[in-house]
């Protein structure tokens, strides 16, 4: 067995849904990778699950009575940047780009295969761990936007910028490549994996939460500039 190998089977994972079947089904095949799975029937339950017990990964049923999926994704993401899967009967892109928006990591429809979940859940686990690669510079600075890539931590006028790992990751990714159009699919498979090559929402969706914790006016876009139907460029202009 890996050293990865040995990670992923110390995960605990938490299922939040009202649908005892759909429990049942997931317990079952989670445990079959040697991962821990909690449970919650309702958002209230599962949001007082993270906090007790701190799960590494949250599948979430965007559906929920009472307290639902959004509602969960948004008081979450107030304290926690634990990955979170939304899950839904629903395949309106308008949900999955609002559960994006809130800060869900990944968005699958139902019913789905349980070796794309396990793919999925896998490709959420491996971007959210940190990356030990060494950098090629210690650091990056553009007017007053500055990266520490030995600290990973990320300044704007000096002011520390919380990052969550994908968006982290999004933004070293472009500005090592200072100056060079970035591609879509490169991006998308860089970042998030070759499972997500031509899921674009999801680039579009974390480059928008960039612009708008890194950007001097978000509207702007003085650092991050999208090339239409090929990908994203970040330029930096201003005087270091």
């Amino acid at each position: 067995m890996q050293q990865g190998d040995v990670i992923m089977a110390h995960t605990y994972i938490l299922v939040v849904d009202d649908d005892e079947k759909i429990i049942k089904f997931l317990r079952f095949n989670l445990s079959g990778e040697g991962w821990h799975v909690l449970t919650a029937r309702d958002g209230a339950e599962a949001l007082r699950v993270v906090e007790k017990d701190s799960p590494d990964l949250v599948l979430l049923d965007i559906m929920l009575p009472r307290v639902d999926g959004f509602e969960v994704i948004r008081q979450l993401r107030h304290w926690s940047h634990v990955p979170i899967i939304g899950l839904s009967a629903r395949g309106d892109t308008a949900d999955k780009v609002k559960c994006l928006n809130l800060g869900a990591d990944d968005y699958i429809t139902k019913p789905f295969g349980i070796n794309e979940l396990i793919a999925r859940i896998k490709a959420v686990l491996r971007r959210n761990k940190i990356d030990d690669t060494a950098p090629s510079r210690p650091d990056f600075k553009c007017g007053k936007l500055k990266v520490d890539f030995l600290t990973r931590r990320v300044a704007r006028d000096g002011q520390e910028v919380k990052l969550t790992p994908t968006e982290y990751k999004l933004l070293r990714e472009l500005v090592l490549g200072e100056g060079h159009t970035l591609g879509y699919r490169y991006l998308l498979g860089k970042i998030w994996g070759p499972e997500y090559k031509t899921e674009r929402e999801y680039l579009h969706v974390y480059v928008g939460h960039l612009r708008a914790k890194i950007e001097p006016d978000s509207k702007d876009s003085d650092y991050i500039v999208c090339i239409p139907g090929v990908g994203y460029r970040f330029q930096c202009q201003e005087a270091p």
